[in-house]
C-alpha cells in the first residue's frame, strides 16, 4: 500500500480478502497500515531488523491477540484510540526516534505461542503427506475455479486484448487482402483454354504463399503472451496451462475465419473460378465449398504456428522449422503426381496435408466445365484420303474419352482440342471434385492434429512436471 491513498490502499484489501474468500492463499507484506487496513488481515508475520521473529500467530478481533501478547510480555499498554501497526513498531525499536525496553525474539523464542506453532508444524509435516489424493476435493484443488471456466476467462481477456491492440489484426488482414489480390488479379479471370486452365491451376497454388508472412506475424504475439504466463500466472496459480494453450487456439480461430473469409472474396472473384461453377450450374455451391477452404486453410496457418512455438524457446527457429514443413508439403502436393515419383517419395505425397487442400481446391475451381482451346492450342490433323474428321478421329476420341473437333466435317484438316471438359484436365494431376468432402475432412482432420500436437508438446517441454516423493 505504498503510495496509494486511503481508498485504494482498502480498495486492494478488499480485493485480496475477495481471493482469499474464493481459496486462493495469499501473502502478502503491508507497510505503514492503518489502523482499519490492520483489521482486515487473519495473521501477521511479524519480523525486526535482521528478519528476527518477534511474533507470529491470529491478530485478533481490533488485533486484540497481538496486543495482548506484547502487554503480557513486559510492553507498555497500547492506548484506546493509537494505531496498533505504530504501536507494535514503538515497542520493538523499529519507529525512528524509538528502542526496545528488550529482546523481543529471544522473548518470542520462550513463548507458548512459539510452542504451539511448533506443535502445529511438527503436525502439518508429519499428517499432511499421509492425506491421500483427493480426499478433500476442495483443499486439494490447485487453482480456485474449474479448468472451463479458466478457458472462458482467459479467452475473453485474450480477446479483449487483440481488440485494444489491433496492430497484429491489421497486419494480419494487410497481408491477406494484398497477397490475394494481386494473385486475383495477375490472373484476372482466366478463360478456360488450356493456358487458362493452366493459369487457375497456378492461381491455385499461388494462394498458399500468405502462410509464411501470417505464421511470422503470429509466433512473436505467442512468445510474448507466454514469457507473461510463465513468469506471473503460472507461478501464483492464477489459472492452469491448459488454460493459456487453449485460450491461445481459441481466440486465434475466429479471426483466422475472418481472414479466410477476406481473402475468398478478393481472390475467388478476380481469378474468375465462378465462372466455371456457373456453367456447370453450381454457383452458389461451388463458392461455399471455397470458402470452406479458404478459411480451414487460414485456420491451419495458425494450427500449424500453435504447433511449431508450443516447445521451441525462439520465434524465429519455430518460423525456420514452419517454413520447412511448408515448402516439403507444397512441393509434394500435386505438382508432381504419385505415378510420376520416385516410389521412394510417393508417401510425402500421402503426407503431405497440401495434397488435400490443393486437390479440393482445383476441383471446385476448375470442375465440370467445358475446356474452348484458343487457335495455337489446337492439333492440326490431315485426314487420309475421303474420309472426313469426325470418321478418322472418333475411335480415338473413343478410346481417350476427351477432346473435341473444331469442324468434324471437313476432309482437309482437322482442328483437335485435347481436352473437352475441365475434368479431363484434372485428372492429369489426379484431381476429382468426388473427392471434395473426403479432401475436407482429411485437412480437417489435420486442422486438430497440430492442436493436439501443440498441447502435447507444450505439456511436455514447458510444463513442470510434480516429483514423486521419495518414501523413506
Amino acid at each position: 500500500t505504498s503510495g496509494l491513498d486511503s481508498q485504494t490502499a482498502w480498495s486492494t484489501c478488499q480485493l485480496m480478502k475477495k481471493l482469499a474468500s474464493r481459496g486462493q492463499a495469499i501473502l502478502c507484506t503491508i507497510h505503514q497500515p492503518s489502523a482499519l487496513l490492520m483489521q482486515e488481515f487473519d495473521r501477521l508475520l511479524f519480523l525486526q531488523e535482521g528478519g528476527q521473529t518477534v511474533y507470529f500467530g491470529e491478530l485478533g478481533k481490533g488485533c486484540k491477540t497481538m496486543i495482548n501478547y506484547f502487554e503480557a510480555h513486559g510492553a507498555h499498554k497500547c492506548p484506546p484510540d493509537a494505531n496498533p501497526a505504530e504501536w507494535m513498531l514503538e515497542i520493538v525499536g523499529a519507529a525512528p526516534g524509538t528502542h526496545a525496553s528488550q529482546d523481543y525474539f529471544a522473548i518470542w523464542r520462550d513463548s507458548e505461542e512459539y510452542r504451539e506453532m511448533q506443535k502445529e508444524l511438527d503436525w502439518m509435516e508429519r499428517e499432511l503427506p499421509k492425506r491421500t489424493e483427493g480426499s478433500s476435493n476442495e483443499e486439494q484443488k490447485e487453482f480456485a475455479t474449474s479448468t472451463l471456466y479458466q478457458i472462458k476467462l482467459v479467452s475473453y481477456r485474450l480477446f479483449h486484448q487483440y481488440w485494444r491492440t489491433p496492430f497484429y489484426l491489421w497486419s494480419k488482414f494487410f497481408s491477406t487482402i494484398v497477397s490475394e489480390l494481386f494473385i486475383g488479379f495477375t490472373f484476372f479471370k482466366a478463360n478456360t483454354s488450356l493456358q487458362g486452365l493452366q493459369n487457375q491451376m497456378l492461381a491455385i497454388f499461388m494462394f498458399t504463399v500468405v502462410f509464411n508472412p501470417i505464421l511470422q506475424q503470429y509466433l512473436p504475439l505467442f512468445v510474448q503472451q507466454r514469457e507473461l504466463y510463465e513468469a506471473r500466472e503460472r507461478p501464483s496459480r492464477t489459472f492452469s496451462w491448459k488454460a493459456f494453450i487453449v485460450s491461445q487456439i481459441l481466440v486465434e480461430i475466429p479471426w483466422n475465419l475472418l481472414a479466410g473469409t477476406i481473402a475468398f472474396f478478393v481472390y475467388y472473384y478476380p481469378v474468375g473460378f465462378y465462372r466455371n461453377a456457373s456453367y456447370a450450374n453450381q454457383l452458389h455451391e461451388r463458392g461455399a465449398l471455397f470458402w470452406l477452404f479458404a478459411c480451414a486453410f487460414y485456420v491451419y496457418i495458425s494450427s500449424m504456428g500453435v504447433l511449431v512455438i508450443s516447445c521451441i524457446e525462439i520465434a524465429e527457429n519455430a518460423a525456420n522449422l514452419a517454413s520447412l514443413f511448408f515448402i516439403m508439403s507444397l512441393s509434394f502436393c500435386g505438382v508432381l503426381t504419385p505415378n510420376i515419383l520416385p516410389r521412394f517419395w510417393i508417401f510425402m505425397y500421402r503426407v503431405s496435408p497440401l495434397t488435400y487442400l490443393i486437390d479440393a481446391l482445383l476441383s471446385v475451381g476448375l470442375a465440370n466445365a467445358s475446356v474452348v482451346c484458343s487457335s495455337n492450342e489446337l492439333l492440326k490433323i490431315v485426314p487420309p484420303s475421303g474420309m472426313t474428321c469426325s470418321e478418322y478421329m472418333e475411335p480415338y476420341m473413343q478410346s481417350t474419352g476427351t477432346g473435341y473437333l473444331l469442324d468434324g466435317s471437313s476432309e482437309t484438316e482437322c482442328h483437335f482440342c485435347q481436352f473437352s471438359s475441365t475434368n479431363d484436365y484434372l485428372a492429369t494431376v489426379s484431381s476429382s471434385y468426388s473427392r471434395r468432402w473426403m479432401n475436407y475432412g482429411i485437412f480437417s482432420a489435420y486442422i486438430v492434429f497440430d492442436y493436439c500436437a501443440a498441447i502435447f508438446l507444450y505439456w511436455l517441454v514447458r510444463v513442470p512436471k510434480k516429483s514423486k516423493k521419495l518414501k523413506k
